[in-house]
Formats: C-alpha cells, structure tokens, sequence
C-alpha cells in the first residue's frame, strides 16, 4: 500500500494574487551562504496570503482565532463540488448549483459525527476553476457564492468551506467603486459567524474530485491572529 498526496496549495512567489488592501509578499535573501555561511530569507505577507484559511476572529470581534482552531477541524474527508465550466466571472453561485450533491454533503456530514462526533471536519471544497487564473488580473472577477448557498451548506452540518478562488464573496476592486462596506461579505459573516472555518485560494481541486480523499488545510500555529496560510494537501491510499 502506498500513499498519493495531491498539493491544492497555490505557491508563494512574485507572481501571486493579493486581495485589495491586504499586505504585499515578499521573500528576499537575508543571510547567504557565500557570505554568512548559511541561508536565511526575509519573509513578509499577511494573515491571508496565499492558500489560508480564515479563523472567525477574521470578522467577528471576540471569535477563535487560528490557534484556537482544534485539530480536529482541519483533517478529514472532504465533498468536492466541481462547477469547473459551469461558472464564469463574477457568476453568482446558487443553492441551485450546490443541491445536486446535498445528499452526498448529509452523508459525508453523518459519517463524521457517527465516527468522531461534532467536532470533527466537515468539509466541503467548492472547485470553480478559476485557479487557472492565478497571478492574472482575471483571477479577481472570480465566481462567488451566494449568501443564502452558503447558510444552506451550513444547516447541513459543514464547519468549513474551501474554495479555489480569492474569496467565496464577490472581490470588489477600488477602482469599481464599491460601496461601503467594500463589497458584501455575507459569506464571511454567515460561516465566521456560525463558528466555522473559510479557506481560500486552493488550488488543483480537479485531482480530489473522484474517490476518497483525506484533506488537510493545518495553518502555522500564531498566537491571537485572525488566518494564516496553509500547505493544503489531500491523499488516500493506492493499492
């Protein structure tokens, strides 16, 4: 028996993705070998850089934050909704879209609480295939769920929703003028609201979408902070 472990991580370099506002990222050399005998870089980027994961401290004064998260919430079987070519930009993504793998998403959830009780991982990952963007000024006109899709994934028992774009709201640039608040968050502030957990920016989806696959989504453990990027991958065992 061995193992196959697929990388949905999107990689940290000059070319990436940034959500408007948030922190630039940066990796420069800070010590090197032929000159300090060693090498050491320079690291800057923001909670939320990257594939990472939102903690509910991100919009909800007093929520957990990404230390606080237990374990248990972020290693598990995952549901894996594939819109890939039945989403462009800026489509707004309905329960409409979602039902067909309601039952998929009640079982995978009754699985998880029979097994390990409600603290356990629920996941559902939502690949719209906007990745391909990454690095573009097209990846910002990404599709995005519906408020309403997502408080109905919610009430069917999941604690956390991935996605393979920059947000599961709408991106609103400055330039487009957004009105205040900057764009609408309701995503955000039904799963961070409810407890639950948001990881955006995956990435390679299309590679999970058939059989069984363990997901992890394990962020750096820092004290207080509101998210922290994460090296997500997923695995199952290959005779």
């Amino acid at each position: 028996m061995t193992n196959k472990v697929v990388d949905l991580t999107q990689t940290l370099e000059d070319k990436l993705s940034i959500y408007p506002g948030d922190p630039s990222f940066a990796c420069r050399p800070f010590l090197t070998i032929p000159k300090d005998g060693l090498a050491v870089v320079a690291i800057n980027l923001g909670s939320h850089t990257g594939t990472h994961i939102d903690a509910p401290s991100h919009f909800i004064d007093g929520g957990a934050t990404v230390d606080q998260i237990p374990l248990e919430k972020l290693v598990g079987p995952a549901v894996v909704i594939d819109l890939d070519g039945k989403v462009g930009k800026r489509q707004i993504i309905g329960w409409d879209s979602l039902k067909p793998w309601e039952s998929e998403m009640k079982e995978a959830v009754h699985k998880q609480v029979q097994r390990y009780g409600s603290s356990s991982a629920c996941m559902v990952l939502i690949r719209t295939g906007w990745d391909r963007y990454w690095g573009e000024d097209t990846y910002f006109d990404h599709p995005f769920l519906s408020s309403d899709a997502a408080s109905r994934i919610l009430e069917l028992g999941v604690t956390l929703i991935g996605i393979d774009t920059l947000s599961p709201d709408e991106t609103l640039l400055p330039s487009q003028n957004a009105p205040e608040p900057h764009g609408d968050f309701g995503v955000h502030q039904a799963v961070l609201g409810a407890g639950h957990l948001i990881v955006e920016n995956l990435t390679n989806l299309g590679s999970i979408v058939d059989g069984e696959w363990t997901v992890s989504l394990l962020p750096l453990k820092i004290g207080g902070c509101d998210g922290s990027p994460i090296r997500a991958c997923a695995w199952r065992r290959i005779q």
